[in-house]
């Protein structure tokens, strides 16, 4: 009897330790801020050069404390961010501003790093596209020669 007994107290812990372990995990209620962008790729496209570099990062704070932004910053000289100052409550949207200089001609792909309060400390944005290379003016013209020709 003490056999069985303890057999059955054996496979009754065992069942309630494997049931504690293979429970559905529940959503985590974020706590404190949190970023969610539209996309957090943006793609210019084939551009002109030196046409309008100007484009937007539209980000939400989805959390439930206010959304501080304490840096951004591009990853050359190239590409200039700017990024709201003031905390971004919760329900709120923002923009990230980003000036791509399309002087540059050809292929780009370039990164905007965020600072925030965030659990995910860094967001990276990035952007990409081609500037066209400018289409070359009419040639200056040229003196016609002479027909004329000259008797020493």
């Amino acid at each position: 009897m003490k056999k069985i007994f303890l057999a059955l107290t054996l496979i009754s812990g065992i069942m309630i330790a494997q049931a504690q372990t293979t429970t559905p995990t529940e959503k985590k209620d974020v706590n404190g801020p949190k970023m969610e962008f539209k996309t957090s790729v943006m793609d210019y496209g084939l551009i002109e050069h030196n046409s309008d570099g100007n484009r937007e990062f539209v980000l939400t704070n989805t959390g439930n404390a206010p959304l501080i932004i304490s840096n951004a910053k591009g990853s050359c000289g190239c590409t200039v961010p700017t990024w709201p100052k003031a905390p971004i409550a919760p329900g709120e949207s923002a923009t990230i501003g980003v000036k791509y200089s399309t002087n540059r001609i050809g292929k780009f792909t370039k990164t905007i790093t965020l600072t925030t309060n965030s659990a995910e400390k860094t967001k990276i944005l990035t952007i990409k596209g081609e500037v066209k290379k400018p289409v070359e003016g009419p040639a200056a013209p040229t003196k016609p020669k002479s027909s004329v020709l000259e008797v020493k």
